[in-house]
């Protein structure tokens, strides 16, 4: 088991690369994580980001002036709290990304179009399974000193029961 997660783990950063070269020649594949986030939540503050992906804050900052730089994503003040800034999607940056990720989902049911959707319902929750175990696996890690990430609204984990 631990060959075969090895090797998937090492076809998933060379995906994670691929893809994001494909959303702009530019970007690294830190930098589509933050994309992919900041479509799920809206909007976020950089040290959200930062605390979501247990990352420090100086590397979110570099990664996310880079998609700033990009075209990617823009700033705006955050009307809660006047000194800090929120991060959201500008439009091409939605553009790419929906482009990429609809190209991705159409390969993922070209290679899983032989399996019966009772069988892609199972690798769905399992994978599901080995997230929520890996979150308690980095939770319980002693470099994970930066806590829990924290809920944003609009999130899909806010909209969870």
């Amino acid at each position: 088991m631990e060959y075969e997660l090895g090797v998937f783990f090492r076809r998933l950063r060379t995906l994670g690369a691929t893809i994001a070269r494909q959303v702009h020649p530019g970007l690294e594949p830190g930098g589509y994580a933050l994309l992919v986030r900041l479509d799920e939540v809206g909007e976020a503050r950089s040290s959200d980001l930062a605390c979501y992906f247990n990352i420090g804050k100086p590397t979110a900052s570099r990664q996310l002036r880079s998609l700033e730089d990009l075209g990617l994503i823009a700033r705006e003040p955050d009307p809660a709290d006047g000194r800090a800034q929120l991060l959201r999607l500008t439009a091409e940056g939605r553009e790419r990304l929906e482009r990429v990720r609809d190209g991705r989902q159409a390969q993922m049911r070209r290679l899983l179009g032989a399996w019966g959707a009772d069988e892609v319902r199972t690798l769905a929750r399992m994978l599901g399974r080995l997230n929520s175990l890996s979150e308690e696996l980095a939770a319980a890690s002693p470099s994970a000193h930066r806590g829990p990430a924290p809920e944003i609204p609009g999130s899909r984990e806010a909209r969870q029961p």
